[in-house]
């Protein structure tokens, strides 16, 4: 069984997928989304999904684009006006952002995944430019001279000029593709959870450099907060085991007791850090976008909104070229665009992997740099703002 041809096919309905899908349709393109599992509805009585994100002020700028945002802020979401950063081995140097260095009201705001999941799935289903196949999945692939065809485990065949992999870190399309991935398994767990704390959190994001990895306590609604404590595998099973009581006594030392008592509100969870990138982003009529071009550290939270700005970039090169006429599985088109993300999302995981590296390590000399070096760029309001614009994806 066949359809009649599309203008692209969406690998994967994540957030990144499903926005993308979403953005080529609104322009109106003909869009099929492939995606194995529906997700479940958000319900705002139901516990907060243990994943969030720091979504930044361009990610914002995408998703107002995309007519999702107000709804976001509407559903649950947290703006955060600061960060502050120190080290542990220099507590009494640090650096504070604002949000204001980034010309924004806000640095970001702290949003559960399924919130943003959920918003976006629903739109998918309501545009009329979107074919939605789930559950369903991409068991072959052929390429034509002016199209490629893609083969479903149903038995389903879609035509494209181009197929757009955003199937997450694993990716089946980027191994079909043959295309190889590099970087590094920390060897370590983000472990995650909510959590009160006796003080409030003064919607700041607040990030303790520990020589076993980083503690961010993220502001999030109702005086809660959300952690994200990265730690070697051993030690993030040995954490994840503990009870709540247990726990709380090692988070609080963790961080310095800044906040005071901490109490967990939720399960926690554990999820492996590792950084990959693929090789190439394009494959003769075939893209790769989100997690499946590259997986970072989540220092920062910069993951989504990496991905977000291959949407963005996406939404700027495509339509003008169909609007043209212009073949946009063309290699000219494909190359064009990854030579401008996979410059962008390369210096973003290598930095985040440098970062890691230097407050991870308990050698003397990086040790005594630590410090200093945070308390030199809170004194360099340039600097303050060359950093916080870059984060903010404003620039």
């Amino acid at each position: 069984m066949s359809r009649p041809g599309q203008d692209v096919i969406v690998a994967g309905a994540g957030l990144v997928g499903a926005a993308t899908a979403l953005g080529l349709a609104r322009a109106g393109m003909r869009v099929a989304v492939i995606e194995p599992r529906r997700p479940a509805p958000w319900q705002a009585d139901n516990p907060p999904d243990l994943r969030v994100f720091a979504i930044s002020p361009a990610s914002a700028d995408l998703l107002t684009q995309l007519e999702i945002w107000p709804a976001v802020l509407a559903a649950r979401a947290q703006p955060y006006h600061r960060m502050q950063v120190w080290d542990a081995a220099a507590p009494q140097d640090s650096v504070t952002f604002h949000g204001e260095h980034a010309g924004a009201s806000a640095l970001g705001h702290i949003v559960e995944q399924s919130v943003i999941q959920s918003l976006l799935w629903q739109a998918l289903e309501r545009e009329p430019g979107i074919r939605l196949h789930c559950p369903a999945q991409i068991v072959a692939l052929h390429r034509q001279a002016r199209g490629i065809e893609v083969e479903l485990d149903n038995g389903e065949h879609l035509h494209a000029r181009l197929l757009i992999g955003a199937d997450g870190s694993a990716s089946p399309l980027r191994e079909r593709l043959g295309i190889a991935t590099r970087g590094r398994d920390y060897g370590a767990r983000g472990v995650v959870g909510y959590i009160q704390t006796a003080q409030s959190h003064e919607n700041t994001a607040w990030q303790r450099f520990l020589p076993s990895g980083p503690l961010a306590v993220l502001p999030f609604t109702q005086g809660r907060s959300s952690i994200v404590w990265s730690l070697p595998e051993n030690e993030a099973q040995r954490v994840l085991a503990l009870d709540d009581d247990a726990f709380a006594n090692e988070l609080e030392r963790a961080f310095a007791g800044r906040l005071g008592a901490m109490t967990p509100l939720s399960p926690r969870a554990g999820f492996p850090l590792r950084l990959k990138l693929a090789q190439r982003y394009a494959a003769e009529r075939a893209l790769l976008i989100g997690d499946a071009a590259h997986g970072v550290h989540p220092l920062a939270g910069q993951g989504v909104n990496l991905g977000f700005q291959d949407v963005a970039e996406l939404l700027r090169l495509l339509p003008p070229a169909h609007a043209a006429g212009q073949d946009i599985g063309g290699d000219l088109l494909l190359s064009r665009y990854a030579r401008r993300r996979r410059s962008e999302t390369t210096l973003a995981a290598y930095a985040f992997d440098g970062i890691e590296r230097l407050f991870g390590s308990d050698a003397v000399l990086p040790t005594l740099l630590r410090g200093p070096a945070l308390g030199l760029v809170d004194r360099l309001p340039p600097l303050k703002r060359f950093f916080v614009r870059h984060a903010s994806g404003r620039r």
